[in-house]
């Protein structure tokens, strides 16, 4: 896995501030062009639903994912590092969610009535919405806070919910093997250079 990938597989708020990792000269975006996000909407859709619609992003589509992102890696920090989520964090995604309410549509299907959450308005809106509201679903379950982790490679910013407790990275393939490479290099190049 490159480090230009999205990780993906943390719960859906997780997988988008981790759209933000850290590179050679700081944080990247990888969600930084309409293309993009639409690349991680499909690697999400699963999960996204009939959210995405097969709609193209656009600019204004972007503006309204990274004001959710900035808000819910705001309330995730402040978590991690055990301090209140900021007022205006909070505030924010409960207006995104407002802004795009989900509706149980009503429909026959079948021989029988089926329900599917619908939101109306434009993408970026209705993403916003859903996003903002997976980040609801993790800020709000006690159990899930307590397991929030940041990855422990030194150049890493990402976050996961760990299924192992002995889990230390973001990713055995991107973290893991950079941190398990460098302490072999580290136990190989101690008795090199002693012998010099």
């Amino acid at each position: 896995m490159r480090d230009s990938e999205p990780l993906t597989g943390e719960p859906l708020a997780l997988d988008l501030v981790n759209t933000r990792p850290a590179g050679g000269d700081g944080r990247i975006d990888l969600l930084d062009t309409p293309e993009r996000l639409a690349a991680w909407l499909a690697l999400e859709e699963d999960r996204l639903g009939p959210e995405t619609g097969g709609a193209v992003p656009t600019e204004a589509d972007l503006v309204a994912i990274h004001a959710v992102r900035a808000h819910i890696e705001a309330a995730v920090q402040a978590l991690l590092h055990g301090q209140q989520p900021p007022t205006d964090a909070l505030r924010a995604l409960t207006d995104a969610q407002r802004a795009a309410p989900a509706v149980r549509e009503l429909s026959w299907l079948d021989d029988t009535v089926t329900a599917t959450l619908r939101r109306t308005g434009p993408l970026g809106v209705r993403l916003a919405a859903l996003l903002a509201e997976s980040a609801a679903d993790l800020l709000t379950d006690p159990a899930a806070i307590g397991k929030l982790r940041g990855c422990e490679a030194e150049d890493c910013v990402m976050v996961f919910l760990p299924a192992h407790p002995r889990r230390r990275w973001c990713s055995p393939a991107r973290c893991g093997n950079r941190a398990r490479v460098a302490r072999y290099y580290q136990r190989h190049k101690q008795p090199a250079e002693r012998q010099q």
